[in-house]
């Protein structure tokens, strides 16, 4: 009787997202205070965008109660939440 061959088995390379690798993301919460109107005017003014996508980021924290309004290094998130801030808007930073 021959002995069972032993067949080395490779495990795959299985290579993750570090979370280092993930983005920074900053989100705009919703509150009672800043008319819709204001908020889509914030938006266009920090972070330039057009009229319609700041009217479709303000309607998300409307309805949805927040919004991602930009993503990117820690350090640059840091910057828009203050800078939000500095408008009278509830802003934090996540990954």
């Amino acid at each position: 009787m021959a002995a069972p061959q032993v067949v080395p088995v490779e495990s795959p390379d299985v290579t993750e997202l570090p979370e280092a690798d993930r983005p920074w993301v900053t989100i705009v919460w919703n509150d009672p205070v800043n008319l819709m109107s204001y908020v889509t005017w914030v938006f266009q003014k920090l972070f330039g965008y057009s009229r319609d996508k700041a009217e479709s980021l303000m309607l998300d924290v409307h309805h949805k109660g927040k919004a991602i309004v930009s993503s990117g290094a820690r350090e640059r998130m840091e910057l828009d939440a203050s800078r939000l801030h500095a408008y009278g808007l509830w802003a934090t930073v996540d990954r």
